[in-house]
């Protein structure tokens, strides 16, 4: 996921005059990424795939808002992890709910609740360890590995996308390493968290 190219400027600068088709090659580009970042902030498929779409249904209703001459991944970025933030805050209040009303309940918010390693690591046991891990951390702890080690970007580009500088992301990325060893570590002793 680099910087918006040449290429995907010229449909950008057609949308945002009103050609809706040519919007589209950026969606495919993204859609990909945008699915699976989506999927690491918040752990279950269908939320995710929907809270992609919703990103670029915003990202297509704020073209006007989009500065051509800067990155386009820091943008359409913000939109996605807000987007996704603000889903975690709404189910974290709902389960609140629940467990507020009654004991049935709250086993039922616990269980939409939970980070589903099994759906996203295929019954992996290395991999559901590691996505379960993941999902203990804390937002910017998760946000930041799934950035680095899923989508692979440079410090550089994780700094443009979260508005930090590099020695932020460095020490970010470094406690989010040593949290998620600790907790693997302590899974594979039999020790759950």
């Amino acid at each position: 996921m680099n910087s918006i190219g040449q290429d995907e400027v010229i449909p950008i600068e057609h949308r945002r005059t009103g050609s809706t088709a040519a919007f589209e090659a950026v969606v495919r580009k993204y859609m990909k990424d945008a699915y699976f970042i989506a999927l690491g902030l918040v752990g279950n498929p269908e939320d995710a795939l929907d809270l992609s779409q919703e990103a670029f249904v915003r990202v297509y209703k704020n073209l006007h808002r989009f500065n051509p001459k800067q990155d386009f991944f820091p943008w359409f970025y913000q939109i996605l992890r807000n987007l996704c933030f603000s889903h975690l805050r709404s189910k974290t209040r709902q389960r609140r709910l629940f467990v507020a009303d009654a004991d049935q309940r709250q086993d039922t918010a616990e269980a939409a609740d939970t980070f589903s390693p099994d759906v996203v690591a295929q019954r992996n046991e290395t991999k559901d360890r590691l996505w379960a891990g993941i999902g203990k951390l804390e937002p910017k702890h998760r946000e930041i590995i799934i950035l680095r080690h899923f989508q692979n970007l440079s410090y550089e580009q994780m700094s443009t996308a979260l508005f930090c500088n590099k020695a932020t992301v460095t020490s970010r990325l470094y406690h989010a390493r040593k949290r998620l060893k600790e907790m693997l570590q302590n899974q594979k002793g039999g020790r759950q968290e």
